[in-house]
Formats: structure tokens, C-alpha cells, sequence
């Protein structure tokens, strides 16, 4: 059996040693689902920058992973082996209608059955029905009011850009400014979906509807009546200012061809707001950083929702030491050393102003937006190397990891405190995933962090994490 383990052992650090780029990083595919394939066609054909042998591509990917999920006939979950998924099979539906799938054909017939079969795409999650308003599909009034003018709103007021994730932020800074704007895709080839609603869409009167978690949730939809109702009387110069606002935050944070956030939600939202306003050098630059995140075989395409190098580097590191490969181990950390991020204060620094930069982001470059998970893993494979030349990063590491404990005594992944649990009420935050509250994982890997430096004065940290 030992034997056994051992050559099974080697023949993977084998393999994981042949996989290393010469620089010394790890870089791995990142399939999510059908929702940001299905996405990056819609954004062609919205900006008329269609690709036929890529989208024909991207059908074929669509079209396996749709087949393989035999029990969900019909239609895409949200992961291998998971339930129907209604948006992802909306989105995935409207992909492949506009890259030529006929509507007639097998398998779409089977995912418009499906649809149909769980109350059509009026039921769509928020992002869904705003995709759709974007092409015409629906009328704006099928997505909650999002007010740009929340750009404008100071860190105390209840609801405001700086409580939310860094994924929320970045995804809806520019979306609020196309809701404003209401933009209309060129949808060349005038692509419509009548068919996956039980209702016409202008016949359409309960949008926005429970069931609702809490008490919030009526009360957030009262105040979404009343913001629908008060909208076209918002003052023009705030409206005006507002947008400025949000558009001078998105180039602030477009860090360049590596994108918006650096996930492809975020950057498609601000490719659409720079085309809107035809702004073609930021759009340029948008646009580049989601095409970087296609993955382009031979018979079929798809689109990652981001690239994970800095991840797979700290992860394949920590397993070249376990299995006696110092070298690579070294050469992965000789890598990520200079992508310490350790002069920028991003959005994080909002919450905890006297704590330095020292972490590392998920993807290649994303400097406003760090997250303690990363770096507690790299920092943990620089100490476990027990290199001295490593010592001023992991240094910087502890000091900010220490500095990003929530009021609590656990750890989020990009901020402090993100737990202001009625804003997942609100209708936007249909998908319950509006914030970065403290969780279990990313708290136990940054006590380990720390219980592995041993430094007695870090004591308190711990036990209060624990």
C-alpha cells in the first residue's frame, strides 16, 4: 500500500512539475457554468462584434454541458450535477438562438419546455431581466431601481456602494450608470425570445416579488414603488454628477487589460458604459481584458469568470513541499513575491485606514482589491520554505491580515465588517450574494496563518477568531 501511495505520489508531482510555466507560476482553466459563456456572446452581438467561429465554438461548449446533465433535461444548472437553473437556462437559451441554433431544434425545444416548466424567463433572476432590458427583451420596469445617484450617498447613509462586496461594487458601478442611460443593444441579427415567457413581457405586472426572508424584504419592495414612482423627478444635476462620478471610479480601477475587479461580469458592464458613451479608449481597454478570459480549444470555446494564478501558484506550492520539491516550491514563491500588493490602498482601506497594503489578489493584477485567503496561503508557503529572503513579505502579510479582522474577530475575504445583513433584502440582491460577511474557511485559514508564524502577540487574534 505504501508503495503504492508513494509512486502515485510521484507520478503527480511529476505531472504538477511539468505544469509549472518557466517563470515559475501555476495557471489553470476555471470553468464556472453557462452563464458567463453565455453572457460573452450576448456581449457581442450588443456591441455588434460578433465572432462566428468562436461563438460556433462557444455553441458546441454550450450545447455538451447542456447534454451532460441528464437529470435536468432540458436545461443548465449552476455545477455539475446540480438542479435546473432558470437564469443560467435563459441566458444559455438566448446564446445559442443568436449564434443560429433554430428555435425548432431538439435540444432547444427541450430547454424552452423548461423554462416554460419553472414560469418562464418574466421569473429570471435580477441580472437575468437586466441583460434582457439591455436587448429590448423586457421593459426596464423588470429590474428593481438601482440609482446611480447611490455613487453620491456618504459611508454612514444605510445603503451605499462602500457596504456592499467588491464584487457587488464593481459589477454595479457601471450597471448603474447603463440603467440610467438605458442603453439598447445593435443586436445585428434582431435576436428575440418571445417564446420563453407564459406572459408577454408588457403584460407583465409583478417583477419585482417574494417570497421574502424577513421583514425587510416588504419593506425594501415599498421602497423600490416609491423610487420607481420619484425617478424621473430626480434632479438632472444629480443624476449628471452622479455618473461622472461612477464613470471616473470605473477608469480609476480598470487596471488595464487585467479589467474592472478583474472578473468578467464587471468588465462587461464597463465595455458596455465606455461603448454607451463612446469612449473608445477605456472601451479598448475593457473589451481586451474579457477577451483574455476566453479559453479557445480546438472544437469548442468558453469564457472564465476570471484567472486564478496567484491561487494555483500558492496551492501547487504548498503541495511541491509535501511532496519534497523545494526548487519549484521556491521558484512559485520567486513569483509571487514581487506580486505583493504593497502601495496601493484599495477600497478596503475605507474600513481600516491606519493598515498598510501587504496582501495578494486571486487573479494576475487586480491591486485595489487584495483578499486575506490568497494571501494567507502565499504568505504560509513563503514561511514554510524557510527562506530569509521572504521575511519582509510575510511581515507585511501578518501586519495586514491582523489589520482586515472583522469587529467579530473573523475574517471576510476582501473587507471588514461587510456584514450589513438587510441590504441582501433589497430586490437587487435576489441572488443573496451582495456582500463579504466574515466566513468559517477564510477565518480557519488566516488563524493558521498566524498559529504557524507562532508570534506570542498574536495570541488575542487567534483566540478571537476561534
Amino acid at each position: 500500500m505504501n508503495a503504492n501511495l508513494d509512486t502515485a505520489i510521484d507520478r503527480a508531482s511529476a505531472s504538477l512539475r511539468g505544469e509549472q510555466r518557466p517563470d515559475g507560476h501555476f495557471l489553470y482553466e476555471l470553468e464556472a457554468d453557462a452563464t458567463i459563456p453565455a453572457e460573452y456572446v450576448l456581449l457581442e452581438h450588443y456591441l455588434d462584434r460578433i465572432t462566428p467561429g468562436l461563438q460556433e465554438k462557444i455553441g458546441v461548449y454550450l450545447r455538451r454541458i447542456q447534454g451532460e446533465h441528464t437529470t435536468n433535461p432540458g436545461g443548465w444548472p449552476l455545477f455539475h450535477g446540480g438542479k435546473f437553473d432558470l437564469s443560467a437556462s435563459v441566458k444559455a437559451y438566448f446564446a445559442l438562438k443568436a449564434i443560429g441554433d433554430s428555435p425548432e431544434a431538439a435540444h432547444m425545444l427541450r430547454a424552452r419546455a423548461a423554462i416554460l416548466a419553472h414560469g418562464g424567463a418574466a421569473r429570471a433572476n435580477v441580472f437575468t431581466r437586466i441583460q434582457l432590458a439591455l436587448f429590448g427583451a423586457v421593459p426596464w420596469d423588470a429590474s428593481p431601481v438601482v440609482p446611480v445617484e447611490l455613487m453620491l450617498m456618504p459611508g454612514w447613509f444605510p445603503i451605499n456602494m462602500r457596504k456592499v462586496s467588491y464584487w457587488s461594487r464593481t459589477v454595479m458601478t457601471p450597471l448603474m450608470v447603463l440603467a440610467a442611460e438605458k442603453p439598447l443593444a445593435r443586436n445585428p441579427r434582431n435576436i428575440r425570445i418571445d417564446e420563453l415567457f407564459t406572459t408577454p413581457p408588457a403584460q407583465v405586472r409583478d417583477w419585482i416579488r417574494g417570497p421574502y426572508k424577513s421583514a425587510w424584504g416588504p419593506f425594501f419592495k415599498h421602497l423600490d414603488t416609491v423610487l420607481r414612482a420619484a425617478e424621473p423627478w430626480f434632479p438632472k444635476k444629480y443624476r449628471a454628477r452622479a455618473i461622472n462620478k461612477a464613470i471616473a471610479w470605473t477608469i480609476e480601477r480598470l487596471n488595464g487589460e487585467d479589467g474592472l475587479g478583474a472578473i468578467y461580469p464587471a468588465m462587461a458592464n464597463a465595455a458596455m458604459m465606455f461603448d454607451h458613451f463612446g469612449d473608445r479608449e477605456h472601451f479598448d481597454t475593457a473589451f481586451a481584458a474579457v477577451q483574455k478570459l476566453l479559453v479557445v480549444k480546438d472544437d469548442e470555446a468558453y469564457c472564465q469568470p476570471c484567472l486564478s494564478p496567484v491561487w494555483d501558484t500558492g496551492l501547487a506550492g504548498h503541495a511541491l513541499l509535501e511532496a519534497g520539491a523545494p526548487g519549484p516550491a521556491a521558484a512559485a514563491c520567486d513569483w509571487l513575491a514581487p506580486r505583493q500588493i504593497l502601495d496601493v490602498a484599495g477600497d478596503w482601506a475605507d474600513n481600516t485606514p491606519g493598515t498598510r497594503p501587504g496582501g495578494w489578489a486571486f487573479q494576475y493584477n487586480n491591486a485595489h482589491y487584495p483578499d486575506v485567503d490568497d494571501t494567507a496561503v502565499v504568505a504560509m508557503l513563503m514561511h514554510r520554505t524557510g527562506e530569509p529572503r521572504y521575511a519582509g513579505a510575510i511581515a507585511r502579510a501578518r501586519e495586514w491580515i491582523i489589520g482586515m479582522q472583522s469587529t467579530n474577530g473573523a475574517w471576510g475575504a476582501f473587507d471588514i465588517n461587510n456584514d450589513r445583513q438587510y441590504l441582501n433584502h433589497i430586490p437587487f440582491a435576489d441572488h443573496g450574494a451582495l456582500l463579504d460577511p466574515p466566513t468559517e474557511d477564510v477565518t480557519a485559514r488566516c488563524i493558521s496563518f498566524l498559529a504557524q508564524l507562532g508570534h506570542p502577540e498574536d495570541q488575542p487574534a487567534i483566540a478571537r477568531g476561534v
